[in-house]
Order: C-alpha cells, then structure tokens, then sequence
C-alpha cells in the first residue's frame, strides 16, 4: 500500500495528520471570518422627529429585497405586497413609464436578544425592491393602497394600438 493510501485509509478511520490539523485550524478560521461577518449591525433608531427622506435611504444600513407578486388584468398591472409591521408613512412608491420601486422601513415593536431567537426568518429595518415592467404604464394614474399589510400598486397600461376617431370640424 503506498503512503496516499495509507492516508486515505488514516482519514477514514480517524486518524489525525498534520494535514488534518492544518484542515481544521483553517475551518476554525473560516467560522470565526463567517460568525463575523453574519452579526447583524446595530439597526438605527430614528427618532420620531426624523423623517425618513429620499436622501437618507442609502445610509449603509443593510436593505432587505420585498417579495412581491406581479400580475396583470386587460387594463392594469398591478404589483402587491405582504409588509406586515410597515407603516404607510415608512413606505416610498416611485413608478415611471417602465418601472416601479418600493421602498421602505419597518420596526419591531418589542426587542428580543439574539440568544432568546429559535428561527429569526422575518426581516425587520430597511426593504426595497425595483420591478421592470412588461409593458409601459402611465404613471400619473397609478394608486397605491395599503390595507391589513398588503401593499397594492395598480398602474393602469398605456395602450398606444388603441386608436381614437377624431371629428374633423368646418371653420
């Protein structure tokens, strides 16, 4: 048997080599380089007198994508959004002819220290999500509604095939 094989063999029964010491300091290395970078950064508190505007969104805070669903009738297309926990005033619509975004912040109401969570799969702080649409849309006669945590925005299509007759008129 030659020296790979015997190797082999050492690491199938449990044998420890240098080779292997060496493999799991630098797995302890990489799990304390992944713990560090997976501790989530402190959330920023804003204070009731701070208004979330347009020129402080990109703060370095950490930015959750919003799950949404895109669907479209004859005349609209409409995007929702499950945001429980978000407040109307915390949330930004942005539509053009061809895209909308969302974004927006949502705080949970009581704090829970990281060693008391059992799953921790809801995100709370700051949300976004930009959507390319379709087809164009005019903007200027979308809605948007906020009604038990879901988001709807209903952004009526542009239909530029639809002709109108027009009247020709005797001066």
């Amino acid at each position: 048997m030659d020296s790979s094989e015997e190797k082999f063999f050492e690491t199938l029964a449990g044998a420890k080599s240098n080779a292997d010491e060496n493999y799991g300091v630098e797995l302890a290395k990489a799990e304390i380089h992944m713990a560090s970078r997976a501790k989530a950064p402190e959330q920023k508190i804003i204070e009731p007198e701070e208004e979330e505007t347009e020129d402080n969104w990109d703060d370095g805070e950490p930015e959750g994508k919003l799950m949404v669903d895109v669907y479209q009738t004859p005349d609209d297309i409409v995007i929702e959004s499950a945001i429980a926990g978000a407040k109307p005033d915390n949330i930004d619509v942005n539509a053009t002819t061809d895209s909308v975004t969302i974004r927006g912040s949502r705080k949970r109401e009581k704090e829970v220290r990281d060693e008391n969570y059992l799953y921790q799969e809801c995100y709370w702080g700051k949300f976004a999500r930009s959507i390319i649409l379709p087809q164009e849309v005019d903007p200027e006669s979308a809605t948007v509604t906020f009604k038990n945590g879901i988001l709807a925005v209903r952004l009526p299509k542009v239909n530029r095939k639809k002709t109108k007759k027009l009247r020709v008129k005797t001066e």
